[in-house]
């Protein structure tokens, strides 16, 4: 930034894409937000200034002059014993039309999100009512689960308070990959509770980072369960029996992988060339063409950044249902 005679700090940038971008201050090394720009997003425990510049892409994630779905947040009872909480989005329509049933996307964050991640970063609620209301996807339930498993729910909204609020995902004690074995506590209680059609032609699961590897576990231990998987940069890795980290969800892997394709799931896969998971992906993906599996794969620029992981939502929905 450059210093005017008046002591006013500005910095102009060169032409930018349409996207929706965030932005910090550091002055004299302290981080701080724009206190006169009054729009931020909240990425785990850090507060973002945020804006948009328009085009096809920036206006995806903009609230536009469309039908409107629902969100809300639902508490449900996990089988650990204790409450925990996510968020749904239900299309436009939903209320009115009492007799119709919708297909459910169940969508996963990553390591450092929680059951507002994909919502606030994602900007998935606005995405699909764009995309539903241009008739490119098909109206769809998306399911926003909590994807720590000893968090009861997002920061500064649980019984925690606003104390500990960094150290709420593990403020309950768990065994290694109990959300990915309870995962169906989420999917019976959206089955029993919205009008869904509770088959898998009918029930997609995708989720980015940690909550990519999440997906890759759950659908291959519930093979008949979820007919469209994505892998959004992932946090895949070799299952082998001898990995220290396995546990009776990711034992015996490559049998579960085989019960999984043979139920022939649309299995997509998407990362940027920059992301620092790509050689995972790769070496997964190695597996998956050694063993002849069909996936679609889109690879694109960039490293581990919300600008894919919401341009890959909106391109997973178009193939769903």
């Amino acid at each position: 930034m450059e210093r005017d005679g008046d002591g006013l700090w500005t910095y102009t940038t060169v032409p930018t894409l349409s996207e929706l971008y965030r932005y910090e201050f550091i002055i004299d090394g302290n981080y701080t937000i724009d206190a006169t720009a009054p729009y931020t997003i909240r990425d785990g425990e850090v507060l973002r200034n945020v804006f948009v510049v328009p085009g096809e892409i920036g206006d995806l994630t903009m609230v536009q002059d469309v039908p409107h779905g629902t969100v809300s947040k639902v508490w449900y009872l996990s089988s650990p014993g204790y409450d925990r909480r996510m968020s749904v989005y239900t299309p436009s329509g939903y209320e009115q039309d009492r007799g119709k049933k919708y297909p459910v996307l169940y969508l996963l964050h990553g390591g450092g999100g929680d059951e507002n991640e994909w919502l606030n970063l994602g900007r998935s609620a606005q995405i699909l009512d764009n995309l539903i209301a241009a008739d490119k996807v098909q109206p769809m339930i998306v399911v926003m689960p909590n994807g720590h498993i000893g968090m009861t729910a997002a920061p500064g909204e649980n019984s925690l308070g606003y104390v500990g609020a960094k150290s709420s995902r593990s403020a309950i004690k768990t065994e290694p990959n109990l959300y990915e074995a309870t995962f169906m506590d989420v999917v019976n209680y959206i089955d029993k509770t919205y009008r869904t059609i509770p088959d898998r032609e009918h029930r997609a699961i995708c989720g980015l980072s940690m909550g990519g590897g999440h997906t890759a576990v759950i659908s291959a231990n519930y093979p008949d369960k979820f007919g469209y998987v994505g892998l959004l940069s992932a946090a895949v890795r070799s299952y082998s029996k001898d990995d220290p980290r396995s546990t009776e969800m990711t034992q015996d892997f490559d049998m579960k992988l085989e019960q999984l394709f043979s139920n022939k799931p649309f299995y997509w896969i998407a990362i940027g060339d920059e992301d620092f998971l790509y050689e995972a992906n790769k070496a997964f993906r190695a597996e998956l063409d050694e063993k002849g599996y069909d996936y679609t794969y889109l690879e694109s620029d960039c490293g581990h950044v919300w600008k894919n992981w919401r341009h890959y939502l909106s391109e997973f929905a178009k193939y769903l249902f």
